[in-house]
């Protein structure tokens, strides 16, 4: 399919080169019998029939002022150029995602609707050599989408404010009053000596003890307990007391020492 390059780019437009292939394989494809998309085993299949050129690839961006100069109009175009002359020989206006599909058995292969002289249209295949060339040119064309417009907006995510954070402080005035005491220790006797009571046997003796006195007022110490004497000390104590027994005079006995005292 050949043609020139017939459109006339206007002298105050800027041009940019956004992807270049040096080589890639056009395909003459039969027509799109399934809903699904096109299958690249069916160009492939016979190459002696299907491939009718080899071409380079280039996708030029242009940029044209608006008269009224409040802003620029883009448009984006898929050229495929003689490798050798750079004479065009089809090129594809980018205006819609479907004017480029990916095949469904291959990712290095494309099927490529492009325009010629007078609007005539064809749809093409191309194949790249390399498989990063291939994801090159997919990527290239999904940043030429956003930029053109051609991908759905996102829908803005809402964030929502947290709320104001509460004031906890005391306000002028306020006060807190803290009870510390033994006011909630005796409301825990009086409810563990009623559990005691109800239960009855060892429950009530074990919930009637009392806990131990605290500190006496003032910060002071608890006095300490003397320990026990020991076994030696109390066998001591018998004997001192048995000692003192025996030194009691024989009145004191009960015994009559006296005049008449039969020990005369």
């Amino acid at each position: 399919m050949a043609s020139s390059d017939s459109s006339v780019v206007p002298a105050d437009a800027i041009q940019r080169v956004l992807f270049i292939a040096s080589t890639v394989h056009i395909y003459n494809i039969p027509p799109l019998t399934s809903n699904k998309g096109y299958t690249a085993a069916q160009w492939t299949a016979d190459n002696s029939k299907r491939q009718i050129f080899t071409a380079r690839l280039r996708i030029i961006e242009t940029a044209v002022p608006l008269p009224d100069c409040s802003g620029e109009s883009l448009s984006t175009e898929i050229l495929l150029e003689d490798p050798s002359t750079g004479e065009l020989f089809a090129k594809a206006p980018y205006t819609d995602a479907r004017a480029v599909e990916a095949v469904l058995d291959s990712s290095r292969f494309f099927a490529v609707r492009v325009v010629g002289d007078g609007g005539m249209k064809a749809t093409l295949g191309i194949g790249f050599e390399e498989r990063g060339e291939a994801i090159d040119f997919g990527i290239c064309l999904q940043e030429c989408r956003k930029v053109l417009g051609m991908e759905p907006k996102s829908k803005t995510k809402v964030v929502e404010k947290p709320d104001a954070k509460k004031d906890y402080g005391l306000k002028e005035g306020q006060t807190i009053k803290v009870d510390i005491g033994r006011r909630g220790r005796r409301k825990v006797d009086d409810e563990n000596e009623g559990f005691g009571a109800s239960s009855g046997g060892d429950n009530a003796a074990l919930f009637s003890i009392k806990p131990p006195p605290g500190p006496p007022p003032g910060g002071g110490t608890l006095p300490l307990l003397a320990p026990p004497p020991s076994a030696s000390e109390v066998r001591k104590e018998k004997r001192r007391s048995r000692g003192f027994e025996e030194q009691k005079t024989a009145a004191e006995l009960g015994f009559d020492d006296g005049e008449f005292g039969e020990f005369q």
